[in-house]
């Protein structure tokens, strides 16, 4: 027989190839990031809101809900001449109507003006000139609350500000018509007041008062006001 004409023995059935498919992979864990994006965006909000009203400091809170000033709720319209009598530093009568149409910057202090009322004094002058364009539709108002002589320095230096003498008791009842007795009188010293173009009294300051903060409440006041 030829050698060439042996058959090979054919190969078992069972033998494993090379060809055999690998066993199929295990499915990857889902990664949880994009539920917890999901959560944190529900989130935001909310927390963005708490942190706005308990820290206002972050400057969170809308402009209309940040006034550094206090609105006075409700309002109160400026005494007629009669019942808050004023004079000018010359002895004439000043009737705050003259006024009536402008945003007026109020303080109120004794003649001989302390250091804590030039300080006044000069937080609404520059608070006043800053105004850019808008610096006509303000005015400046003193009311000096005993008949004493103003300081000569104090004159030169605040030309432009109504200086009018006015008496404590009845100015009291109207800037500070939420108090009474010695705190009363206090407040009247320690505070200033925004009056609104038609004549209300209408945002108060604390003492010793943030001049940067005051400006930027009047700025406010003079953007969103159609009126003045």
């Amino acid at each position: 027989m030829n050698v060439s004409e042996v058959r090979r023995p054919s190969q078992p059935l069972n033998t494993p190839t090379a060809s055999r498919s690998a066993a199929p992979a295990q499915p990857k864990p889902r990664s949880m990031w994009p539920l917890y994006a999901i959560l944190l965006m529900a989130l935001a909000p909310v927390v963005a809101a708490v942190l706005a009203y308990f820290v206002p400091q972050l400057g969170l809170r809308p402009d209309g809900l940040n006034n550094y000033g206090r609105i006075l709720d409700p309002q109160r319209p400026v005494p007629t001449a009669r019942a808050l009598p004023l004079v000018t530093l010359e002895g004439q009568p000043f009737d705050m109507e003259s006024l009536r149409g402008k945003w007026l910057l109020v303080t109120a202090d004794g003649a001989a003006c302390p250091e804590s009322c030039v300080r006044k004094l000069f937080i609404l002058r520059n608070s006043h000139a800053s105004q850019g364009k808008n610096v006509d539709r303000l005015a400046r108002v003193w009311f000096i609350t005993d008949n004493g002589d103003v300081p000569q320095q104090v004159l030169d230096a605040y030309v432009g500000t109504h200086m009018v003498r006015a008496d404590t008791t009845a100015l009291a009842q109207f800037l500070t018509a939420d108090r009474t007795g010695p705190e009363a009188i206090a407040a009247l010293r320690d505070h200033m007041w925004i009056i609104d173009p038609l004549g209300n009294l209408m945002m108060e300051f604390p003492p010793n008062a943030d001049p940067i903060e005051v400006r930027d409440d009047i700025v406010k006041l003079l953007k969103r006001s159609r009126i003045g």
